[in-house]
C-alpha cells in the first residue's frame, strides 16, 4: 500500500492528505489495450443484469447492501449519494429498470462491465490524455469539467481526479478531455471505495478488472498499486 505510485513512463500518482482517511484506491496501469466495438462486454453485462433483476427486483437501491460501500464513499466525502449518484449505482439502477447500459465502445462496455460486478466506481482515462502528474483530492471552489453525457461536473468539495491542466475524473462522471476513443492505447483506471473497504477486497476488485479487460480489450496490466493515505 502506498499514499503515491510511480507510473511506468515516470509519472505520480498521489493520494492526498484532505483523502487520507476517507479513499482506498485500485490503481491498474492497462498497456496496451485495443479499442473496437467487439460485443462482448456489452453482452456480459446484458447477462448479469438479469442476474441482478432476478436477485433484487424492486428494491431499492438503499436497501442494497452491496451498494453501501459507495455510498459510504461519497458522504465521507460531503456528497450525497441519492442526489449525485455513484457512477456504479447508476449503471445498476439502469439494469434493474430493464433499460440496459449505454454501449460505447469495448474498453468503456468493460469498465461498466467490472464496475457492475464489484459494484464500485471505477473511473477510465486514456493514459495518454492525462497530463503530467495525478493527485487525488477534493476539489476547490470553481473546479470542474465538461462530463460525458452529464454536462458540466463540479468538484468543490468532491473526490476528484486532477492532473496538470486541471480536474479529469470523479466518482460520478469521468471527462470528455481523457475519455477513450478508437485510438486508445494504454489506460489509467482507479477503482474508488473507503480504507473500510479493505486492502484484500480492492486486489479481488483489481483482479476482476485485469480479467475482464484482457478478455473484452486483449489488455496486459502494466502496473497495479492500492493507494491508500495515511490518517
Amino acid at each position: 500500500m502506498t499514499a503515491a505510485a510511480i507510473l511506468p513512463d515516470g509519472r505520480r500518482v498521489v493520494l492526498a492528505n484532505d483523502l487520507a482517511d476517507r479513499m482506498l484506491g485500485g490503481m491498474i496501469v492497462l498497456d496496451p489495450v485495443t479499442a473496437d466495438d467487439r460485443p462482448g462486454p456489452g453482452d456480459a453485462a446484458e447477462v448479469l443484469g438479469a442476474v441482478y433483476r432476478e436477485r433484487w427486483g424492486d428494491t431499492k437501491p438503499g436497501s442494497i447492501g452491496e451498494l453501501q460501500e459507495a455510498r459510504r464513499l461519497y458522504r465521507s466525502c460531503g456528497m450525497d449519494p441519492t442526489r449525485h449518484r455513484p457512477s456504479s449505482e447508476a449503471l445498476l439502477r439502469r439494469v434493474l429498470q430493464g433499460r440496459g447500459l449505454y454501449r460505447v465502445n469495448n474498453l468503456v462496455d468493460a469498465c461498466n462491465l467490472a464496475s457492475l460486478t464489484f459494484l464500485l466506481p471505477v473511473g477510465m482515462y486514456d493514459l495518454d490524455r492525462v497530463r503530467g502528474d495525478v493527485t487525488l483530492r477534493l476539489g476547490r471552489d470553481g473546479e470542474e469539467y465538461p462530463g460525458i453525457r452529464k454536462g458540466t461536473v463540479h468538484l468543490s468539495g468532491r473526490l476528484g481526479l486532477f492532473d496538470a491542466e486541471g480536474p479529469f475524473g470523479s466518482p460520478t462522471s469521468d471527462s470528455a478531455r481523457t475519455c477513450t476513443y478508437e485510438g486508445t492505447a494504454a489506460l489509467l483506471a482507479v477503482i474508488m471505495a473507503t480504507p473500510a473497504y479493505g486492502t484484500a477486497a480492492m486486489e479481488d476488485a483489481m483482479d476482476i478488472l485485469a480479467t475482464i479487460f484482457r478478455e473484452h480489450g486483449d489488455a496486459t496490466v502494466a502496473y497495479r498499486a492500492v493507494l491508500e493515505g495515511q490518517a
